[in-house]
């Protein structure tokens, strides 16, 4: 009988087996001290349960983490680690060093439906969503789990195209019996799927980076077939509703594409519709993928274009391309040609 995985389990839900078990109700606060606090990796080890509850779980649950099957280290030091899914498929997630900081940079989905043409994971598609403990294995079984500091839902998939269980990994992250991480310390990439971008806002207080562009609507369109269904100027009219001046930042996500989104013109069109709302634009370069025609400008004119949009009163900044030479960076995440397999 395959047994159920507790790793990626809620107070909440860890509460309603130990009712089934008819277990005393603080009994799910040590299984979830167990699995996210004192790092668990087997039932066995929760010693402050007593061994006839004990045994109760093992019958059916098991702690439920999985090793990575590979990892891939780039010449800057960024790691790719590969990590088989439930389902027979697989994901990717990169770790990021930079100084003191750790990041690591997580999917949400074993591929992605968004469909968007300059994305490697985009292109193989859909293969299914993963579980908020699958989201949460990725930083829990890699080498460097102790260390990390920061987590960006930037990996393969939409987090809000499966936004329970990002939710759920997210409220485990962040809650007093889970990680207890601030929330400061945790991104969101989206594409901006309303109305789950307000569930997000509503019901987490972490950062929020959506993925924009380009400022035009018939442009964005060609690059993310989304937009015809969720477009760049409603994402920003709800975003507007929101407090963005404490802690709590909304950035938007903008890989350059030489000669397409790039012009004077896009510089001005960014100024009128982020107009009133704080935020920042991370430039990102284009990460060339086969069979496009999509090419990134030298530095200097990313360079140039930074230059204009923060002349508009726009905090922009160029982030670093890290892990390209292992397809470990933006747009580059893809496992259509490895398939899963345990260890």
């Amino acid at each position: 009988m395959t047994k159920q995985p507790l790793y990626g389990l809620t107070l909440s839900e860890l509460r309603e087996i130990a009712a089934s078990l008819d277990m005393p109700r603080h009994t799910a606060g040590q299984i979830a001290a167990w699995l996210y606090k004192k790092r668990a990796t087997d039932i066995a080890q929760m010693t402050d349960l007593s061994l006839k509850n004990r045994a109760l779980l093992e019958e059916k649950y098991e702690v439920g983490l999985t090793a990575p099957t590979s990892v891939a280290e780039s010449a800057d030091g960024t790691r790719k680690y590969l990590f088989p899914t439930a389902k027979g498929h697989a994901i990717e997630a990169a770790m990021i060093p930079d100084g003191e900081r750790a990041t690591l940079c997580v999917s949400s989905q074993a591929g992605c439906r968004m469909g968007c043409t300059f994305c490697m994971t985009g292109r193989q598609g859909l293969q299914h969503n993963l579980t908020a403990g699958e989201i949460l294995n990725q930083m829990r079984s890699i080498t460097e789990s102790e260390q990390l500091t920061n987590i960006v839902y930037m990996g393969m998939g939409e987090p809000l195209d499966n936004l329970d269980e990002a939710l759920k990994s997210l409220e485990i992250l962040t809650a007093d019996w889970g990680y207890g991480w601030s929330p400061t310390r945790i991104t969101v990439s989206t594409i901006g799927i309303l109305p789950q971008l307000r569930q997000l806002l509503d019901r987490s207080k972490v950062h929020v980076a959506v993925s924009l562009h380009t400022p035009f609507a018939a442009e964005r369109a060609e690059l993310m077939p989304m937009e015809k269904a969720f477009p760049a100027k409603e994402i920003v009219a709800l975003l507007k509703e929101y407090d963005f001046s404490g802690q709590r930042r909304v950035s938007f996500e903008y890989i350059v594409f030489q000669g397409i989104n790039d012009s004077p013109a896009h510089v001005r069109e960014l100024a009128r519709l982020l107009d009133g709302l704080k935020c920042r634009i991370n430039l990102i370069r284009f990460h060339a993928i086969p069979d496009s025609p999509l090419r990134s400008p030298d530095d200097i004119g990313i360079e140039r274009f930074r230059d204009a949009i923060a002349a508009k009163g726009i905090i922009t900044t160029i982030r670093s391309s890290r892990g390209e030479d292992i397809q470990a960076a933006c747009g580059l995440l893809s496992t259509s040609t490895k398939p899963s397999t345990k260890p």
